[in-house]
């Protein structure tokens, strides 16, 4: 007797596009305040889509995000990082991400290197990325999942402003996690 087993990992996907489903998805950063606490927001506004091909190391992901969307809970906050201090939406109202490669790390989990673009500097990152899986909806849509997350320094990007505290240390920690949580649906 034979059996066949459902494909695993990044193979579950068929090819073709996957558009990402904002309503069900999250794109988020961690910060340190004061040294001591995060500060966490997330971005309301944004939009991407994955080529999966038919090797699907070889897919592609590209993703847009409107900056003057921020929301960290703190309309004064959100209003500092949308200033020429931070964001400067005026001038760089959109950041992108173009995936240059995905490498598997072993089960459902890989490394999503790609081309980030923030305040019109572009750097390379590696996200550390999981495959969550397929599943289709009550509609008849399928759908896919991915949780991402990588360290950036904010300094690389031209997002310097800060403050020294008396006690030492900044008020605004340099190093800040982006954290993804994608639901992507097949086109």
């Amino acid at each position: 007797m034979s059996t066949t087993s459902a494909p695993t990992g990044l193979a579950a996907l068929t090819a073709g596009t996957w558009n990402v489903d904002a309503s069900h998805s999250n794109v988020g950063f961690v910060a340190r305040h004061l040294m001591v606490t995060k500060v966490r927001g997330s971005f309301g506004s944004f939009s991407g889509a994955i080529t999966v091909g038919d090797d699907p190391l070889q897919s592609k992901v590209e993703a847009s995000v409107d900056a003057a969307s921020i929301d960290t809970a703190d309309e004064s906050r959100d209003g500092h990082l949308k200033s020429a201090d931070f964001f400067d939406v005026e001038n760089h109202p959109t950041w992108t991400l173009v995936s240059t490669g995905i490498v598997a790390k072993g089960g459902t989990h890989y490394t999503l290197n790609a081309d980030l673009s923030i305040k019109g500097i572009t750097k390379s990152v590696a996200f550390d990325l999981e495959f969550d899986g397929v599943a289709t909806d009550p509609w008849g849509n399928t759908k896919a999942g991915f949780t991402a997350e990588t360290e950036i320094s904010r300094k690389e990007f031209g997002l310097e402003w800060n403050v020294a505290l008396e006690t030492g240390g900044v008020l605004v920690g340099d190093k800040v996690k982006i954290q993804l949580d994608i639901q992507a649906v097949k086109a």
